[in-house]
């Protein structure tokens, strides 16, 4: 079986994907293939839980009222998963679990989104996810604020 084959099956399959071991682009492209909605979720600048989930919100473009706890993660992934075809793909880019503000919420999303793969197995649907874990966040310049998770710059 082909390394192509292999991600496919996973990504049919659902669950956790290891992102240290694909590439973000082919993961992507084969959830498409497989008729998966395909979101990038960019945690990058999430300094904490609550950027995490507005990185999925913005993301996934939840109405504003999403509740900013997991609870409302849960409710809003599986009505997600719902409302696709086939289900759907998330790729976590950039979480910064090994960070030890995130080190426990990153676990609680990560076990959230393994909730949903049952979900979506149980409702006929896949869900399957990648979390690329990019370590703890370096430390502020001295005088220099941090970017703030609006982007600042960006023309969002």
């Amino acid at each position: 079986m082909t390394q192509a084959q292999v991600l496919q099956r996973k990504i049919q399959k659902g669950g956790l994907l290891d992102a240290s071991q694909v590439r973000q682009e082919d993961a992507l492209q084969h959830a498409k293939a497989l008729g998966l909605a395909v979101y990038v979720v960019d945690c990058d600048r999430a300094r904490s839980r609550s950027a995490v989930l507005r990185a999925v919100v913005k993301a996934i473009d939840y109405p504003e009222f999403f509740g900013g706890d997991l609870d409302a993660l849960y409710d809003c992934l599986c009505d997600t998963v719902l409302d696709q075809k086939t289900g759907l793909f998330l790729w976590f880019h950039n979480l910064h679990s090994g960070d030890p503000v995130l080190a426990d919420d990153a676990a609680a999303i990560i076990s959230v989104c393994d909730d949903v793969v049952e979900f979506a197995k149980n409702n006929a649907r896949r869900f399957a996810f990648a979390v690329e874990h990019a370590g703890k966040h370096p430390d502020p310049e001295p005088g220099v604020a941090p970017t703030p998770y609006s982007g600042g710059n960006d023309n969002d």
